[in-house]
């Protein structure tokens, strides 16, 4: 059975007719095109690669139902941009080499831009738990604190529910 919804992707209108049984990260990577959002733990939300932000909720896209997103803005990591340049987070993953392979990367700076927008003076604590759910392979997570910490310090204003 299929049904009707509609979004705000990164700031873009969409209507889809959607399976029942299709997650956000199928609709997303395969009708919208948004590769950023990756499939990695098939779909058991052990990895955090497919994190995106539903209404600045960091949620795992691989586990949430197409049918539950509708009318929702969502935010992937395409859709962090400001004024057509890397957001804070994005800076500072990439100044302090935080991004290893880069597969992880996008759910890591998505999970951390959720954090940032409900708590932009979190600490190391309050960010080891907003992680704890994004598996890195590649790190011992410490250049990630590390640009996360730097972010803060530049962190204008939430992005994830702009207009």
């Amino acid at each position: 059975m299929t049904s009707n919804i509609n979004l705000k992707i990164n700031g873009a209108r969409y209507a889809f007719s959607v399976r029942d049984d299709e997650t956000l990260l199928e609709l997303l990577r395969t009708r919208v095109g948004l590769t950023g959002v990756k499939k990695a733990c098939d779909a058991i939300g052990e990895c955090g690669a497919c994190t995106v932000l539903v209404g600045g909720r960091a949620i795992y896209s691989c586990l949430y139902p197409a049918l539950r997103a509708d009318g929702a803005e969502i935010v992937t990591i395409e859709g962090l941009a400001v004024d057509g340049g890397l957001n804070p987070i994005q800076e500072s993953f990439l100044k302090l080499g935080a991004i290893q392979c880069g597969f992880c990367t996008p759910g890591m700076i998505l999970s951390t831009q959720a954090l940032l927008e409900e708590n932009p003076e979190a600490s190391v604590q309050d960010i080891h738990d907003a992680l704890s759910g994004n598996l890195c392979r590649c790190t011992g997570y410490e250049k990630i604190i590390e640009a996360i910490m730097m972010a803060k310090q530049t962190y204008a204003k939430p992005v994830s529910r702009r207009g």
